[in-house]
């Protein structure tokens, strides 16, 4: 019989869980931050940064669809986990070998697409253990400790810079928290192996079905990553229009990463509480961001970079915890790769438009994310009556 969690064993899975996304956001979200300053110093245009940071998380969402079902087929969560895990965190201290906008390109899409290969692997094992703690909390509590990572790494890229001025030697130290991800998440696979054998259902029995209030949600989560400008363009602008000094964009990164953190932890709380409503004003909160982080100064651009940080961690546990929530658990993993693929599609679609934008005019750039995350709220609205006409 497969060992299952209890209580006291999914918190610990979760709080382990965070722990090796902790390094792993060490790793790449400090590479994050330097990305787009990076290829504009190898000659790449804003649309160009756009394209790219878009492309990345079209293949780090995307992919998912077929992680999602390879791994609903195997059952190889572990297998599948741990190869994604890998390709991210080489693909980190390689940057620092690029001399060319397009070899650079080309590691910022394969450290998302290790993300890609991952992600419905460990989403289904996190939400088998928030089965028993609230998947709010969960993906919220697990979110808060990835974001402490998040937090560091951006830190650590911010003294590099300021001691030496070279973004090579930035990436270069990342490759320590990407070593430390591979060895805690080693521990993880040996102590909890088992959350990793989720059974299969019955054969003969035919798969629940997506439901409704699922594709609607889907909507209005593609609609949300369609208006998300990805922090490479904001830190490109930032560079670009001098708005803030290179060391203070990583510091500002990791101050948006602490926002998100415990703005997943009490939304989550909130989520298990009182459902897919709490969402509204996360998605109000990311159309302020916008307008203050590209038509401000400093100071509002930093307030808006903060404000953007809480939405974007909030809404990726919120998303992880409603998916959950709306589908049966035969069909999670599937479920994960599906939503994560249209997710991805429209984030990609939304960055190189916004990309596009940018070289053209600021305030169309600023009108076209906001009426997106606005108009976002009209789906949102409709899959939670579906939900409530169907309890």
């Amino acid at each position: 019989m497969t060992q299952q969690f209890d209580k006291r064993s999914a918190t610990a899975f979760i709080v382990a869980f965070g722990i090796v996304s902790l390094f792993a956001d060490m790793a790449y979200e400090g590479m994050r931050g330097l990305n787009g300053p990076f290829l504009g110093l190898l000659g790449a245009s804003g649309a160009v940064v756009g394209i790219v940071a878009g492309g990345g998380e079209l293949a780090g969402y995307a992919l998912r669809l077929l992680s999602g079902r390879l791994v609903q087929r195997t059952g190889a969560y572990w297998p599948i986990a741990i190869g994604g895990y890998a390709l991210t965190m080489i693909s980190v201290p390689l940057m620092a070998f690029a001399f060319d906008w397009r070899v650079a390109a080309l590691f910022v899409v394969l450290e998302r697409t290790g993300k890609a290969i991952r992600n419905p692997a460990t989403s289904t094992m996190q939400a088998r253990a928030g089965d028993h703690i609230g998947q709010g909390w969960a993906f919220g509590l697990q979110e808060a400790l990835d974001q402490t990572g998040a937090i560091i790494g951006p830190l650590i890229t911010a003294f590099v810079l300021a001691r030496h001025g070279d973004y090579r030697s930035a990436y270069m130290w990342l490759g320590i928290p990407a070593v430390l991800t591979m060895l805690t998440l080693a521990y993880l696979v040996v102590r909890y192996n088992y959350a990793g054998h989720i059974e299969p259902p019955a054969s003969g029995g035919a798969l629940p079905t997506l439901s409704r209030g699922f594709w609607l949600y889907t909507a209005s989560a593609g609609l949300l990553g369609f208006g998300f400008a990805d922090f490479s363009l904001i830190a490109y602008h930032f560079a670009h229009a001098g708005v803030v000094a290179p060391e203070v964009v990583q510091i500002t990164y990791a101050a948006a990463m602490g926002a998100s953190g415990l703005g997943a932890l009490v939304f989550g709380l909130l989520f298990d509480r009182r459902g897919l409503i709490v969402l509204v004003p996360v998605i109000l909160i990311a159309t302020a961001a916008t307008p203050l982080v590209f038509l401000g100064n400093t100071v509002p651009a930093i307030a808006g970079t903060l404000l953007w940080g809480l939405a974007i961690g909030t809404l990726t546990a919120l998303m992880s915890a409603s998916v959950a929530k709306l589908v049966a658990k035969e069909i999670r993993a599937r479920a994960y790769g599906m939503f994560s693929a249209i997710y991805g599609t429209a984030w990609f679609a939304g960055s190189a438009l916004l990309g596009a934008l940018y070289d053209l005019s600021l305030n169309a750039l600023v009108g076209v994310a906001v009426a997106a995350q606005v108009i976002a709220i009209v789906p949102l609205l409709l899959a939670i009556r579906e939900i409530r006409r169907t309890a």
